[in-house]
């Protein structure tokens, strides 16, 4: 079966690490038609594009995204960020942010392994709020966070789906019930209910402030991670920092009903300052290349890639790329 795979190579380094990405997808033996998309700062700087609907509407014939890295010095902070990476999420309903993290955290001599689901679609990031005297003393700027159930439940179903097919079987809810009474008690009631459905899983919860802590200095304790579109951002970096580091961290954008592509993506950034310097590491894309081929059904191919990958490579960018590929190859 051929997967008909959209690539967003982007900006900097991007390129370089997708196309090792798509080169250790074929050494797994997984047959991919590929179609390059020039979306990112560099389109935005040269012709005043971002995504335009009718990319768009390109983009949803696939059946999966794979995306290397956006944005340049050159243009503002957030507006690559908010047109491209954001506009994909809410019209692809891409709700689910899934990351993986497996490592040993400074300090520590026993391996972690667990996963962060993260609430893709709502929270501060769909934009609601505004600002009122721009550029006076008296502005004023408000950043409303939209919660619903239906987007809090669909989002803590899948996590609940994931724990119980985990060997521990252990789903922590993180959030800040204490200050975010609102917000924080619609995702408590909800997580609370759900977990009746699922008597294998057992339950407990942290404060994220709390959870920051645990994540250096007790990351064992977790086994599968629930929580809302901001702390979720932040706790995943986290994640990357205690687990090798952010330049190795894999990321999957879910739309688990497939009523659209899903999208998969290294977390690191576009590193301008190294692009053809041979430096970039493409393991991140190349994890990330894992998680669609997990959700691609492609589950063998996969969990050879994370095998490969699993002790570390030196050398040019193409080089890790080419040895990582020899190891699935074998």
């Amino acid at each position: 079966m051929t997967h008909n795979i959209a690539v967003i190579g982007g900006d900097g380094i991007g390129p370089e690490v997708t196309a090792e990405a798509i080169k250790v997808v074929r050494a797994a033996g997984v047959d991919i038609a590929t179609t390059d998309f020039d979306l990112g700062g560099a389109r935005y700087l040269r012709d005043g594009e971002i995504l335009s609907d009718e990319v768009l509407a390109e983009l949803r014939a696939f059946d999966c995204i794979l995306l290397g890295a956006v944005g340049t010095p050159e243009v503002p902070p957030g507006l690559i960020e908010r047109g491209l990476l954001l506009k994909m999420r809410f019209e692809l309903d891409l709700y689910i942010n899934q990351r993986p993290f497996v490592g040993t955290a400074p300090g520590g001599d026993t391996p972690h392994d667990f996963v962060v689901i993260r609430e893709n679609t709502e929270g501060p990031y769909v934009g609601e709020g505004g600002v009122l005297r721009r550029g006076t003393p008296l502005e004023v700027a408000t950043q409303g966070s939209v919660n619903t159930r239906h987007g809090v439940e669909r989002c803590i179903r899948y996590a609940f789906d994931l724990a119980s097919s985990r060997p521990r079987k252990h789903l922590t809810l993180v959030h800040k019930t204490n200050v975010l009474a609102f917000s924080g008690n619609l995702w408590e009631r909800t997580f609370n209910e759900v977990a009746a459905d699922y008597a294998d899983v057992a339950t407990a919860y942290n404060h994220v402030d709390a959870a920051c802590i645990y994540f250096v200095q007790d990351p064992h304790r977790y086994d599968v991670i629930v929580t809302d579109n901001l702390f979720g951002d932040i706790l995943t970096d986290l994640g990357g920092a205690v687990s090798g580091g952010i330049g190795l961290a894999s990321s999957a954008n879910l739309n688990p009903a497939r009523t659209g592509p899903s999208m998969f993506e290294p977390v690191h950034g576009s590193a301008p300052d190294i692009v053809g310097t041979g430096k970039a590491n493409p393991t991140a894309a190349i994890l990330s290349a894992a998680l669609m081929l997990d959700f691609l059904e492609e589950g063998s191919a996969a969990d050879r890639i994370r095998v490969a990958c699993a002790d570390p490579v030196t050398g040019s960018t193409t080089d890790v790329g080419d040895a990582i590929a020899a190891r699935v190859g074998n």
